[in-house]
């Protein structure tokens, strides 16, 4: 098998690629859906901000240091938890600080095992460790996002049913926990879909970028494996924490549910 790198791309050759927004704009023009502004604002936002991060990864790879290490990681969890917040409006100020002690915690302890533990490099390493965050903390992003919006539309839809529970004499740990079991679960499926279609249905990201950069197959796998088990970790751990702690912000001294609006 070659070792060799990837190929590398010239600029003429990267501009191609945008040439196949054209059929999406097509299809959105066919179907009647009015999102041409949003697909040009994605494009240009998301070529900005990688562009910006390589640019940036390119120094720090070159430079490497602890606090440049540190500092992108603090970049990654904070634009997460504001990513998070911004996606649940509603949110009361506790509920705020447990979802981001939640992901800091979650993300740090599951990234520096991985890092340390599993593949034996420093925790401070940016070629290992700047990825691998930006991976753990998308993804528990992610699931937090859908957790807590699955966790308070139950809530809303289930309104009348918590008031009756509530005035039966219910606690509010037994009106609520359903909710937050079942939010859980609806946080966990996507990624619990991508390891069961994994290897047969789709070659991930990560495993395919090793091997185009000339990483045998069978190292490339081992690390998938290893960061898709990290990842359902980090999701499970942070999306747990903070339901199971935040839901306790949701009810005052006299047990009374408060419903967001």
């Amino acid at each position: 098998m070659s070792s060799q790198g990837a190929v590398q791309i010239n600029l003429i050759q990267f501009a191609l690629i945008y040439l196949l927004l054209i059929i999406i704009l097509i299809i959105m023009k066919k179907c009647h859906i009015h999102q041409t502004k949003l697909l040009a604002v994605a494009s240009m936002r998301m070529t900005v901000q990688l562009i910006l991060a390589g640019l940036i990864l390119t120094y720090i790879l070159n430079h490497p240091h602890p606090l440049f290490t540190v500092s992108y990681i603090a970049a990654m969890l904070i634009f997460s938890v504001v990513r998070v917040y911004r996606k649940s409006p509603g949110l009361n100020p506790r509920f705020k600080r447990i979802i981001f002690i939640s992901m800091s915690f979650s993300g740090i302890a599951v990234l520096a095992y991985f890092v340390c533990a599993v593949i034996g490099k420093n925790f401070f390493d940016p070629q290992y460790t700047i990825p691998i965050s930006g991976m753990v903390f998308g993804n528990a992003m992610t699931g937090m996002n859908l957790g807590l919006k699955t966790f308070f539309d139950s809530i809303k839809d289930n309104r009348d049913k918590v008031k009756v529970l509530t005035n039966l004499g219910a606690t509010p740990q037994k009106i609520l926990l359903p909710f937050v079991n079942n939010a859980l679960e609806t946080a966990l499926l996507p990624t619990l879909n991508n390891m069961v279609g994994m290897g047969i249905i789709a070659l991930p990201g990560m495993m395919t970028g090793q091997i185009l950069s000339g990483t045998p197959p069978t190292t490339a796998i081992l690390y998938q494996i290893a960061v898709m088990i990290a990842i359902c970790t980090a999701v499970c751990l942070s999306v747990f924490c903070s339901l199971y702690f935040g839901y306790q912000t949701l009810y005052d001294d006299q047990n009374c549910i408060i419903v967001q609006e």
